[in-house]
Protein backbone atom coordinates (compact mmCIF):
# COMPACT_ATOMS: atom_id res chain seq x y z
CA UNK A 1 0.00 0.00 0.00
CA UNK A 2 1.28 3.45 -0.89
CA UNK A 3 0.39 6.81 0.66
CA UNK A 4 1.68 10.35 0.33
CA UNK A 5 1.66 10.71 4.11
CA UNK A 6 1.15 8.04 6.76
CA UNK A 7 0.08 9.21 10.20
CA UNK A 8 0.43 6.62 12.94
CA UNK A 9 -1.74 7.33 15.96
CA UNK A 10 -5.32 8.57 16.09
CA UNK A 11 -5.19 10.84 19.12
CA UNK A 12 -5.49 14.65 19.04
CA UNK A 13 -1.95 15.18 17.74
CA UNK A 14 -2.31 12.72 14.88
CA UNK A 15 -5.75 14.00 13.93
CA UNK A 16 -4.55 17.61 13.94
CA UNK A 17 -1.59 16.73 11.70
CA UNK A 18 -4.04 14.96 9.38
CA UNK A 19 -6.25 18.06 9.30
CA UNK A 20 -3.39 20.38 8.35
CA UNK A 21 -2.28 18.08 5.56
CA UNK A 22 -5.74 17.28 4.25
CA UNK A 23 -6.66 20.99 4.17
CA UNK A 24 -3.59 21.53 1.97
CA UNK A 25 -4.78 18.87 -0.47
CA UNK A 26 -2.31 16.17 0.57
CA UNK A 27 -3.62 12.57 0.59
CA UNK A 28 -3.33 11.16 4.11
CA UNK A 29 -3.73 7.68 5.53
CA UNK A 30 -4.08 7.44 9.30
CA UNK A 31 -3.32 4.18 11.10
CA UNK A 32 -4.22 3.21 14.64
CA UNK A 33 -3.95 -0.02 16.60
CA UNK A 34 -7.34 0.42 18.26
CA UNK A 35 -10.77 -0.21 16.71
CA UNK A 36 -11.53 3.53 16.72
CA UNK A 37 -9.65 6.81 17.11
CA UNK A 38 -9.67 9.32 19.94
CA UNK A 39 -10.21 6.85 22.78
CA UNK A 40 -8.14 8.70 25.37
CA UNK A 41 -9.67 11.96 24.17
CA UNK A 42 -13.14 10.57 24.88
CA UNK A 43 -12.10 9.23 28.28
CA UNK A 44 -10.64 12.59 29.25
CA UNK A 45 -13.99 14.17 28.45
CA UNK A 46 -16.04 11.96 30.73
CA UNK A 47 -15.87 14.41 33.63
CA UNK A 48 -16.21 17.46 31.38
CA UNK A 49 -14.11 18.08 28.26
CA UNK A 50 -11.40 20.54 29.31
CA UNK A 51 -10.08 21.88 25.99
CA UNK A 52 -7.63 24.56 27.08
CA UNK A 53 -7.14 27.38 29.60
CA UNK A 54 -7.91 31.09 29.41
CA UNK A 55 -5.00 32.43 31.47
CA UNK A 56 -2.50 34.90 29.94
CA UNK A 57 -0.05 33.48 27.41
CA UNK A 58 3.04 34.01 29.55
CA UNK A 59 1.57 32.15 32.51
CA UNK A 60 0.16 29.49 30.20
CA UNK A 61 3.59 28.82 28.70
CA UNK A 62 5.09 28.60 32.18
CA UNK A 63 3.03 25.48 32.86
CA UNK A 64 5.42 23.47 30.69
CA UNK A 65 8.36 23.80 33.07
CA UNK A 66 11.72 22.85 31.63
CA UNK A 67 10.25 22.56 28.13
CA UNK A 68 8.64 25.98 28.16
CA UNK A 69 10.78 27.31 25.32
CA UNK A 70 9.97 24.42 22.98
CA UNK A 71 6.24 24.31 23.72
CA UNK A 72 5.91 28.10 23.64
CA UNK A 73 7.25 28.04 20.09
CA UNK A 74 4.49 25.58 19.13
CA UNK A 75 1.82 27.63 20.90
CA UNK A 76 2.84 30.68 18.87
CA UNK A 77 1.28 28.96 15.84
CA UNK A 78 -1.59 27.19 17.59
CA UNK A 79 -2.38 28.38 21.09
CA UNK A 80 -5.33 28.49 23.44
CA UNK A 81 -7.25 31.00 21.32
CA UNK A 82 -6.73 28.85 18.25
CA UNK A 83 -8.11 25.83 20.09
CA UNK A 84 -11.34 27.72 20.81
CA UNK A 85 -11.55 28.95 17.21
CA UNK A 86 -10.96 25.41 15.95
CA UNK A 87 -13.78 24.06 18.13
CA UNK A 88 -16.09 26.83 16.94
CA UNK A 89 -15.25 25.91 13.36
CA UNK A 90 -16.58 22.45 14.15
CA UNK A 91 -19.81 23.95 15.47
CA UNK A 92 -18.85 23.64 19.14
CA UNK A 93 -19.23 26.74 21.32
CA UNK A 94 -17.00 27.04 24.38
CA UNK A 95 -17.10 28.87 27.69
CA UNK A 96 -14.64 29.79 30.42
CA UNK A 97 -15.33 28.16 33.78
CA UNK A 98 -14.76 29.72 37.18
CA UNK A 99 -11.27 28.19 37.33
CA UNK A 100 -10.30 29.70 33.98
CA UNK A 101 -10.54 26.36 32.22
CA UNK A 102 -12.24 26.28 28.82
CA UNK A 103 -15.00 23.74 28.08
CA UNK A 104 -17.47 22.98 25.28
CA UNK A 105 -20.87 24.36 26.25
CA UNK A 106 -22.27 20.84 26.53
CA UNK A 107 -19.14 19.67 28.43
CA UNK A 108 -18.89 16.62 26.16
CA UNK A 109 -16.07 15.25 24.02
CA UNK A 110 -18.07 12.96 21.73
CA UNK A 111 -19.88 15.63 19.66
CA UNK A 112 -16.60 17.44 19.07
CA UNK A 113 -14.84 14.25 17.96
CA UNK A 114 -17.73 13.27 15.67
CA UNK A 115 -17.72 16.66 13.98
CA UNK A 116 -13.95 16.52 13.61
CA UNK A 117 -13.93 13.08 12.02
CA UNK A 118 -16.72 14.09 9.66
CA UNK A 119 -14.67 17.06 8.47
CA UNK A 120 -11.54 14.93 8.10
CA UNK A 121 -13.36 12.33 6.02
CA UNK A 122 -15.28 14.87 3.96
CA UNK A 123 -13.40 18.19 3.72
CA UNK A 124 -15.59 21.19 2.89
CA UNK A 125 -13.34 22.18 0.00
CA UNK A 126 -13.82 18.84 -1.70
CA UNK A 127 -10.18 17.79 -1.32
CA UNK A 128 -8.95 14.30 -0.44
CA UNK A 129 -10.50 13.03 2.75
CA UNK A 130 -8.36 11.29 5.34
CA UNK A 131 -8.40 7.51 5.00
CA UNK A 132 -8.61 5.71 8.33
CA UNK A 133 -7.11 2.25 8.88
CA UNK A 134 -8.08 0.79 12.24
CA UNK A 135 -6.57 -2.23 13.98
CA UNK A 136 -3.23 -1.51 12.35
CA UNK A 137 -0.50 -1.89 14.96
CA UNK A 138 2.80 -0.37 13.93
CA UNK A 139 5.73 -2.79 14.13
CA UNK A 140 8.50 -0.48 12.96
CA UNK A 141 10.34 -0.56 9.65
CA UNK A 142 11.25 -3.34 7.27
CA UNK A 143 14.88 -4.18 6.59
CA UNK A 144 15.05 -1.51 3.87
CA UNK A 145 14.60 1.10 6.61
CA UNK A 146 11.79 2.83 4.69
CA UNK A 147 8.81 0.51 4.46
CA UNK A 148 6.45 0.65 7.42
CA UNK A 149 5.26 -2.63 8.92
CA UNK A 150 1.77 -3.04 10.39
CA UNK A 151 0.16 -5.97 12.15
CA UNK A 152 -3.47 -6.22 11.00
CA UNK A 153 -6.30 -8.74 11.50
CA UNK A 154 -5.45 -10.15 8.05
CA UNK A 155 -1.74 -10.41 8.69
CA UNK A 156 1.29 -8.15 8.35
CA UNK A 157 0.94 -5.34 5.85
CA UNK A 158 3.71 -3.13 4.39
CA UNK A 159 3.10 0.56 3.71
CA UNK A 160 5.18 2.99 1.67
CA UNK A 161 4.87 6.71 2.35
CA UNK A 162 6.70 9.85 1.31
CA UNK A 163 6.48 11.17 4.87
CA UNK A 164 5.44 9.75 8.24
CA UNK A 165 4.00 11.41 11.32
CA UNK A 166 4.34 9.41 14.51
CA UNK A 167 1.75 10.42 17.11
CA UNK A 168 1.82 7.32 19.26
CA UNK A 169 1.16 8.80 22.70
CA UNK A 170 3.18 8.35 25.85
CA UNK A 171 3.17 5.46 28.29
CA UNK A 172 -0.05 5.93 30.26
CA UNK A 173 -3.39 4.20 29.65
CA UNK A 174 -2.02 1.23 27.73
CA UNK A 175 -5.51 -0.20 27.31
CA UNK A 176 -6.37 2.84 25.18
CA UNK A 177 -3.31 2.39 23.00
CA UNK A 178 -0.61 4.51 24.67
CA UNK A 179 1.82 1.85 25.81
CA UNK A 180 5.24 3.23 24.86
CA UNK A 181 5.99 0.25 22.61
CA UNK A 182 7.49 2.68 20.10
CA UNK A 183 10.43 3.59 22.35
CA UNK A 184 12.79 0.73 21.34
CA UNK A 185 11.79 1.09 17.69
CA UNK A 186 12.99 4.69 17.56
CA UNK A 187 15.95 4.15 19.85
CA UNK A 188 17.16 1.40 17.51
CA UNK A 189 17.20 3.97 14.69
CA UNK A 190 19.34 6.40 16.66
CA UNK A 191 16.57 8.75 17.85
CA UNK A 192 17.27 10.09 21.35
CA UNK A 193 14.44 9.19 23.75
CA UNK A 194 14.18 10.09 27.44
CA UNK A 195 12.70 7.31 29.61
CA UNK A 196 8.93 7.49 30.01
CA UNK A 197 7.84 8.40 33.53
CA UNK A 198 4.44 8.90 35.20
CA UNK A 199 3.10 12.46 35.22
CA UNK A 200 -0.05 13.86 36.79
CA UNK A 201 0.10 10.83 39.02
CA UNK A 202 -0.58 9.70 42.56
CA UNK A 203 2.05 8.78 45.15
CA UNK A 204 2.50 6.23 47.91
CA UNK A 205 3.02 7.53 51.44
CA UNK A 206 5.93 6.15 53.46
CA UNK A 207 4.81 3.12 55.44
CA UNK A 208 1.37 3.21 53.85
CA UNK A 209 -1.86 4.10 55.61
CA UNK A 210 -3.06 2.09 58.56
CA UNK A 211 -5.85 -0.39 57.93
CA UNK A 212 -8.18 1.80 59.97
CA UNK A 213 -7.46 4.91 57.89
CA UNK A 214 -7.47 3.04 54.59
CA UNK A 215 -10.77 1.27 55.22
CA UNK A 216 -12.55 4.44 56.30
CA UNK A 217 -11.03 7.18 54.18
CA UNK A 218 -9.57 5.79 50.95
CA UNK A 219 -11.41 7.61 48.19
CA UNK A 220 -12.33 10.56 50.42
CA UNK A 221 -11.23 14.10 49.48
CA UNK A 222 -9.14 16.58 51.44
CA UNK A 223 -11.01 19.80 50.66
CA UNK A 224 -9.88 23.38 51.17
CA UNK A 225 -6.29 22.46 51.99
CA UNK A 226 -2.91 23.67 50.77
CA UNK A 227 0.32 21.85 50.06
CA UNK A 228 3.90 23.05 50.22
CA UNK A 229 7.02 21.39 48.87
CA UNK A 230 10.61 22.49 48.66
CA UNK A 231 14.03 20.99 48.11
CA UNK A 232 17.50 22.23 47.21
CA UNK A 233 16.89 21.38 43.58
CA UNK A 234 13.51 23.08 43.05
CA UNK A 235 11.80 26.33 44.00
CA UNK A 236 9.14 26.34 46.68
CA UNK A 237 5.80 25.04 45.45
CA UNK A 238 2.70 26.23 47.29
CA UNK A 239 -0.88 25.84 46.16
CA UNK A 240 -4.38 25.54 47.58
CA UNK A 241 -7.07 23.13 46.39
CA UNK A 242 -8.05 19.55 47.08
CA UNK A 243 -6.86 15.99 46.60
CA UNK A 244 -7.92 12.47 47.50
CA UNK A 245 -6.64 9.77 49.84
CA UNK A 246 -6.07 6.45 48.06
CA UNK A 247 -5.45 2.93 49.28
CA UNK A 248 -1.71 3.59 49.24
CA UNK A 249 -1.31 7.35 49.43
CA UNK A 250 -2.61 10.44 47.68
CA UNK A 251 -3.75 11.59 44.24
CA UNK A 252 -5.91 14.31 42.68
CA UNK A 253 -5.60 17.75 41.13
CA UNK A 254 -3.54 19.40 43.87
CA UNK A 255 -1.07 16.49 43.96
CA UNK A 256 -0.93 16.33 40.16
CA UNK A 257 0.08 20.00 40.04
CA UNK A 258 3.22 19.15 42.03
CA UNK A 259 3.78 15.67 40.61
CA UNK A 260 6.80 16.53 38.44
CA UNK A 261 8.62 18.11 41.39
CA UNK A 262 7.71 15.27 43.73
CA UNK A 263 8.61 12.54 41.24
CA UNK A 264 11.98 14.08 40.43
CA UNK A 265 12.83 14.52 44.11
CA UNK A 266 12.00 10.87 44.79
CA UNK A 267 14.26 9.87 41.90
CA UNK A 268 17.09 11.97 43.36
CA UNK A 269 16.68 11.26 47.06
CA UNK A 270 14.33 8.28 47.43
CA UNK A 271 11.68 10.36 49.21
CA UNK A 272 9.83 13.67 48.92
CA UNK A 273 8.09 15.28 51.87
CA UNK A 274 4.90 17.19 51.18
CA UNK A 275 3.67 19.60 53.87
CA UNK A 276 -0.10 19.67 54.25
CA UNK A 277 -1.87 22.75 55.60
CA UNK A 278 -5.29 21.66 56.82
CA UNK A 279 -6.48 25.21 57.49
CA UNK A 280 -4.87 27.48 54.87
CA UNK A 281 -7.22 30.38 55.66
CA UNK A 282 -6.09 30.44 59.31
CA UNK A 283 -2.91 31.97 60.66
CA UNK A 284 -0.60 29.81 62.74
CA UNK A 285 -1.30 32.05 65.73
CA UNK A 286 -5.04 31.54 65.47
CA UNK A 287 -4.60 27.78 65.23
CA UNK A 288 -2.35 27.77 68.30
CA UNK A 289 -4.85 29.84 70.24
CA UNK A 290 -7.80 27.61 69.42
CA UNK A 291 -5.93 24.36 70.03
CA UNK A 292 -4.78 25.65 73.44
CA UNK A 293 -8.29 26.74 74.43
CA UNK A 294 -9.49 24.70 77.44
CA UNK A 295 -11.67 21.83 76.25
CA UNK A 296 -13.05 20.69 79.58
CA UNK A 297 -14.67 17.28 79.38
CA UNK A 298 -14.87 17.20 75.60
CA UNK A 299 -12.80 14.73 73.63
CA UNK A 300 -9.95 16.07 71.53
CA UNK A 301 -11.86 15.23 68.35
CA UNK A 302 -14.88 17.21 69.55
CA UNK A 303 -12.62 20.08 70.55
CA UNK A 304 -10.97 20.21 67.13
CA UNK A 305 -14.34 20.13 65.43
CA UNK A 306 -15.96 22.83 67.53
CA UNK A 307 -13.00 25.23 67.79
CA UNK A 308 -11.28 24.70 64.43
CA UNK A 309 -13.90 23.02 62.24
CA UNK A 310 -11.68 19.96 61.79
CA UNK A 311 -13.36 16.61 61.46
CA UNK A 312 -13.54 13.56 59.21
CA UNK A 313 -10.48 12.89 57.13
CA UNK A 314 -8.62 15.96 58.37
CA UNK A 315 -8.75 14.84 61.99
CA UNK A 316 -8.07 11.26 60.97
CA UNK A 317 -4.87 12.13 59.11
CA UNK A 318 -3.59 14.00 62.16
CA UNK A 319 -4.08 10.93 64.33
CA UNK A 320 -2.61 8.79 61.53
CA UNK A 321 0.63 10.74 61.19
CA UNK A 322 1.18 12.12 64.71
CA UNK A 323 0.22 9.41 67.15
CA UNK A 324 -1.41 9.82 70.55
CA UNK A 325 1.41 11.63 72.39
CA UNK A 326 1.87 14.34 69.76
CA UNK A 327 -1.89 14.77 69.41
CA UNK A 328 -2.06 15.64 73.12
CA UNK A 329 0.78 18.16 72.84
CA UNK A 330 -0.84 21.49 71.83
CA UNK A 331 2.38 22.86 70.32
CA UNK A 332 3.05 19.80 68.15
CA UNK A 333 -0.61 19.54 67.14
CA UNK A 334 -0.79 23.21 66.15
CA UNK A 335 2.31 22.93 63.99
CA UNK A 336 0.96 19.79 62.32
CA UNK A 337 -2.37 21.39 61.47
CA UNK A 338 -0.48 24.06 59.50
CA UNK A 339 2.35 21.88 58.17
CA UNK A 340 1.71 18.15 58.48
CA UNK A 341 4.61 16.24 56.87
CA UNK A 342 3.54 13.58 54.37
CA UNK A 343 6.63 11.66 53.22
CA UNK A 344 6.09 10.15 49.78
CA UNK A 345 8.26 7.28 48.57
CA UNK A 346 7.05 6.29 45.11
CA UNK A 347 5.00 7.53 42.21
CA UNK A 348 2.20 5.23 41.20
CA UNK A 349 2.83 3.06 38.09
CA UNK A 350 2.85 4.88 34.77
CA UNK A 351 -0.23 3.06 33.49
CA UNK A 352 -2.25 4.64 36.32
CA UNK A 353 -1.03 8.14 35.48
CA UNK A 354 -3.08 10.67 33.55
CA UNK A 355 -0.10 11.40 31.31
CA UNK A 356 3.59 10.66 31.02
CA UNK A 357 6.85 12.56 30.94
CA UNK A 358 9.85 11.73 28.81
CA UNK A 359 9.85 10.78 25.15
CA UNK A 360 11.57 11.92 21.99
CA UNK A 361 13.95 14.76 22.84
CA UNK A 362 13.32 18.07 21.10
CA UNK A 363 17.07 18.19 20.56
CA UNK A 364 16.63 15.20 18.23
CA UNK A 365 14.12 17.10 16.08
CA UNK A 366 14.23 20.09 13.77
CA UNK A 367 11.87 23.06 14.10
CA UNK A 368 9.22 21.19 12.09
CA UNK A 369 9.43 18.22 14.52
CA UNK A 370 11.22 16.01 12.00
CA UNK A 371 13.71 13.49 13.38
CA UNK A 372 17.24 14.53 12.49
CA UNK A 373 18.20 10.84 12.26
CA UNK A 374 15.17 9.91 10.14
CA UNK A 375 14.47 12.39 7.34
CA UNK A 376 10.78 12.44 6.49
CA UNK A 377 9.73 11.08 9.90
CA UNK A 378 8.00 13.53 12.24
CA UNK A 379 6.89 13.17 15.87
CA UNK A 380 4.02 14.88 17.70
CA UNK A 381 1.92 14.75 20.85
CA UNK A 382 2.65 13.11 24.15
CA UNK A 383 5.46 10.99 22.70
CA UNK A 384 7.60 14.15 22.78
CA UNK A 385 9.65 14.95 25.88
CA UNK A 386 7.41 17.40 27.75
CA UNK A 387 4.84 17.38 30.50
CA UNK A 388 2.23 19.71 31.91
CA UNK A 389 -0.41 19.75 34.63
CA UNK A 390 -4.06 19.09 33.94
CA UNK A 391 -6.23 22.07 33.08
CA UNK A 392 -6.24 22.01 29.29
CA UNK A 393 -2.48 22.30 28.92
CA UNK A 394 -1.98 18.69 27.85
CA UNK A 395 -4.55 18.78 25.06
CA UNK A 396 -3.47 22.21 23.83
CA UNK A 397 0.17 21.14 23.48
CA UNK A 398 -0.84 17.91 21.73
CA UNK A 399 -2.91 19.86 19.22
CA UNK A 400 -0.16 22.46 18.77
CA UNK A 401 2.50 19.82 18.14
CA UNK A 402 0.24 18.02 15.66
CA UNK A 403 -0.31 21.32 13.88
CA UNK A 404 3.45 21.96 13.74
CA UNK A 405 4.20 18.43 12.51
CA UNK A 406 1.61 18.82 9.76
CA UNK A 407 3.23 22.08 8.67
CA UNK A 408 6.62 20.42 8.89
CA UNK A 409 5.49 17.68 6.53
CA UNK A 410 4.17 20.23 4.03
CA UNK A 411 7.54 21.99 4.05
CA UNK A 412 9.35 18.68 3.66
CA UNK A 413 7.22 17.58 0.71
CA UNK A 414 7.74 20.95 -0.98
CA UNK A 415 11.50 20.68 -0.60
CA UNK A 416 11.49 17.08 -1.82
CA UNK A 417 9.65 17.95 -5.05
Amino acid sequence: MNSDVAIIGGGPAGLMAAEVLSAAGVPVSLYDAMPSVGRKFLLAGKGGMNLTHSEPADRFAGRYGERRQQIEALLADFGAGDVRAWALGLGIDTFVGSSGRVFPTDMKAAPLLRAWLQRLRHPAGGGPGVRFHMRHRWLGWAVDGRTLRFETPSGEQPVQARAVVLALGGGSWARLGSNGAWVPLLAARGVAVAPLLPANCGFDVAGGWSEHFRSRFAGQPFKNVAIRFESEAVPVFERQGEFVATQTGVEGSLVYAASALLRNQIVRAGEATLELDLLPAWTAERVQREVAHPRGSRSLSSHLKSRLGLDGIKTAVLYERLGKDAMNDPAQLSRAIKALPLPLVAARPIDEAISSAGGVLFEALDSGLMCEQLPGVFCAGEMLDWEAPTGGYLLTACLASGHRAGQGVLDWLQRAN
